[in-house]
């Protein structure tokens, strides 16, 4: 796909594009890692009132996350990349740069058409480097600490925002009938990784280092590792705990805390037929649990500088093989025009990193936050959810990191997830298998051993 001059399609105030009548109408070829029939159904029409607004066509591809890497190099090879890249992960848009796909400067302007000031700092930075706009940002989803608003108010405790908090709280509130937390520990499973870096990144815990290389059997993960391994072997329930198990725990009401991602929202309130709250309070009152839940976003540990939690941003980029008037104008209309609409389709995992236009600066956020809960339901965020539920998550992307992202190692950060030696790090120590430096140095020696093999 040739290349097409750059023409300025959206004014200086954030407003959505309009139809230049003297430029020629486009097709293009937009991939998405979305693969769910329903959010795609949803995703075509937000395409359709594009292309009535624009006279642009865009043909949607959808391609599997796990696939991602190997059909990326394949169409590079055979010179067929998409004009658009939809949906990408932090990892994938570190993929996407290193090989030379993206246009750096496509990607630039639409921030600066629809106003750098409107995005969360840390978004542009996630998905910037050596000032180079790798990705434009279009969402991001937290993992979180939920706690129980009610037990911890009975309790006399503080929210769940320090090491020390949370072990106050677990220590207090565990009994027979009640664990102090649920957490991830189980081998094997990008979750556990996920909720431990959730923990560790505010002790100051980072895997790698721009200079140093691994650092993970520092003292800062070290002592993370004893912190998460001391909570489920004290204050948890026995055995092993997964994505599943854990949720369901707290849905029952047998758990004061939970670690786990924004995605439980929608579940949270009794959106889903096979994860509905089961708590005693539940049978009567269905949304009793998330009346009654709050949220923590970042976290600090005694070792850390400040706080900060695990996250994902979810963003665009525009290839660099596109034709880049119609695909800038694509990306431009799904953060304008089409943002609210894109955001609905899966809320509960797209939190806006874009919360308004210069002209109405929370447009977007409170758009977001009106937003049903889940298709055929008639709650919305805003009415279910407390304000400081929905504040910690607006406002969560500040902190937000993102393991080798910004040291330049996104591709260590995607092939430690699919081996994942720190999974089993933490399960080892959290069963009692192995101490923690023991257990942070054999994680170590593994990171270096792919790390080693990337180059």
């Amino acid at each position: 796909m040739a290349a097409a001059f750059m023409v300025s399609c959206t004014p200086g105030n954030g407003q959505p594009p309009t139809p230049a009548p003297d430029v020629d109408h486009h097709n293009i070829t937009v991939w998405t890692t979305e693969t769910l029939p329903d959010r795609i159904a949803k995703l075509h029409v937000v395409i359709g009132d594009f292309t009535a607004a624009t006279g642009v066509k865009a043909d949607l591809v959808t391609v599997p996350s796990h696939r991602f890497n190997q059909v990326l190099t394949s169409s590079a090879a055979s010179g067929d990349l998409p004009d658009v890249m939809a949906s990408l992960s932090l990892g994938q848009v570190r993929t996407m740069a290193a090989a030379g796909h993206v246009d750096f400067k496509t990607n630039e302007a639409i921030v600066q058409s629809l106003g750098e000031q409107t995005w969360a700092a840390r978004a542009l930075e996630l998905t910037r480097d050596n000032g180079q706009q790798l990705a434009v940002p279009g969402a991001a989803w937290h993992q979180l600490i939920y706690y129980r608003k009610d037990l911890f108010a009975q309790a006399g405790l503080r929210a769940p925002r320090t090491y020390a908090d949370i072990v106050a709280a677990a220590r207090k509130l565990d009994s027979p009938e009640l664990a102090g937390i649920v957490a991830a520990n189980k081998t094997g499973q990008a979750f556990t990784q996920q909720s431990f870096e959730h923990v560790a990144v505010g002790n100051g815990c980072e895997m790698v280092d721009a200079k140093a290389g691994i650092t993970f059997d520092s003292p800062q993960c070290v002592a993370a590792l004893g912190f998460y391994g001391d909570l489920l072997k004290n204050y948890s329930v026995p055995g092993i705990q997964d994505i599943d198990t854990v949720r369901s725990a707290y849905f029952a009401g047998k758990a004061a805390m939970a670690i786990w991602p924004t995605n439980m929202l929608d579940e949270l309130a009794g959106t889903r037929t096979d994860a509905r709250p089961s708590c005693p309070e539940c049978a009567k009152d269905p949304l009793f649990l998330a009346r009654n839940t709050g949220v923590v976003a970042s976290l600090q540990g005694p070792d850390g500088q400040q706080p900060a939690h695990f996250g994902e941003v979810i963003s665009w980029t525009v290839t660099a093989d596109s034709d880049a008037e119609p695909a800038r104008r694509f990306v431009e209309y799904f953060l304008t025009d089409g943002y609210a609409d894109w955001l609905a389709i899966a809320p509960e995992e797209r939190v806006p990193v874009r919360s308004g236009s210069t002209a109405n600066p929370s447009e977007y956020a409170d758009a977001w936050m009106s937003t049903p809960v889940a298709a055929g339901r008639t709650e919305r965020f805003g009415s279910v959810y407390a304000k400081d539920v929905l504040s910690t998550l607006l406002q969560g992307s500040n902190d937000l990191k993102h393991w080798g992202i910004v040291q330049g190692h996104g591709d260590l950060a995607s092939a430690a997830m699919a081996e994942l030696p720190i999974a089993k790090a933490v399960s080892d120590v959290a069963a009692g298998r192995a101490q923690p430096q023991a257990a942070a140095t054999k994680a170590a020696a593994s990171l270096r051993s792919i790390l080693k093999s990337l180059k």
